[in-house]
């Protein structure tokens, strides 16, 4: 790779890394064809980009944009692939679910809206995590309750009055 086009792969790495506040770091060396296809796949179906890096590319990549990754280029050793999303849990849950087969992708560490999550074990955590919809869904929901009850009670009302009425 000459200088000119690891200067182009640092400016693309920079640009996709500004476009988003989620990023995990993984090790998916050792899948073979089909089961590295079949993580491509369920990637593209959750709307995750993923995309195989250089360390000292992304490490500099990190370190020219305005994010701060803190200790995460520290766990750059190896082969790396980046997990892009919109939604925070999701790559973790790709992880974890492809964990159930194999011990690949080992979960490096992840940039989630200006916080670090760095090691293996942080994984069961960051798939725990609701997303954005999920948290709104449930605000709704609570909201609604209340409510619904003092509809329900303010029906019983009348109809207690209607049949006190006709009697």
């Amino acid at each position: 790779m000459t200088r000119e086009e690891k200067s182009i792969a640092i400016e693309d790495l920079t640009a996709q890394l500004a476009g988003t506040n989620i990023v995990y770091v993984a090790d998916i060396s050792g899948l073979n064809a089909e089961t590295t296809s079949s993580l491509r796949r369920a990637c593209f179906k959750a709307g995750i980009k993923l995309e195989v890096v250089k360390n000292t590319l992304l490490t500099k990549a990190m370190e020219a944009s305005e994010n701060n990754y803190g200790e995460l280029p520290e766990v750059l050793k190896g082969n790396t692939s980046i997990f892009i999303a919109d939604v925070a849990n999701a790559p973790a849950k790709i992880i974890k679910e492809f964990r159930k087969k194999s011990d690949k992708p080992v979960f490096k560490g992840a940039y989630i809206n200006s916080e670090i999550y760095i090691g293996d074990n942080l994984l069961d955590s960051l798939a725990s995590l609701k997303s954005k919809e999920e948290v709104i869904g449930e605000i709704i929901g609570l909201l609604q309750s209340p409510a619904q009850r003092v509809i329900s009670a303010l029906k019983n009302q009348f109809a207690n009055e209607e049949e006190g009425a006709e009697s």
